[in-house]
């Protein structure tokens, strides 16, 4: 029997892990969560199915981080965005491999994913989720 994952932000994150990008989607009105949650926002149904989401999507808004949490401050200035997927699903991170200056609006742009995370230590507590990490590059 195939494993059966929660709409929770932890399984959203698990599929990430696994380089897979995973929403919602309300089997009683078609909409689409992303990332899920554990009822549909439109109808408050709770009978979900997980479908994997295009990919590519179009970059809808973003902005240039240059005061960042300690986590993220050797990255600054970084960019960050809303991401627009085929299905209506949209997602907010960071974008990499482009100048902030060459974004644009409407751009299409593709999911990656980093393959190392470095974990907390007693020495330096994590303040940040442990999670695996998405990005955004363009496509």
């Amino acid at each position: 029997m195939a494993e059966t994952r929660p709409f929770t932000i932890d399984s959203f994150y698990k599929y990430v892990g696994e380089h897979k990008l995973m929403a919602a989607k309300c089997n009683k009105c078609g909409a689409i969560q992303l990332p899920p949650r554990p009822a549909c926002t439109k109808c408050m149904s709770k009978d979900q199915q997980w479908i994997p989401v295009n990919p590519k999507g179009k970059l809808l808004t973003y902005t240039i981080i240059h005061v960042a949490p300690k986590e993220f401050e050797s990255k600054a200035p970084y960019a960050l965005g809303i991401v627009k997927f085929d299905n209506d699903g949209q997602l907010l991170g960071m974008i990499r491999d482009i100048e902030p200056t060459k974004l644009q609006v409407g751009m299409t742009v593709a999911i990656d994913f980093e393959t190392t995370s470095t974990p907390a230590t007693p020495q330096t507590p994590a303040q940040w989720p442990a999670w695996p990490r998405y990005f955004f590059k363009p496509a």
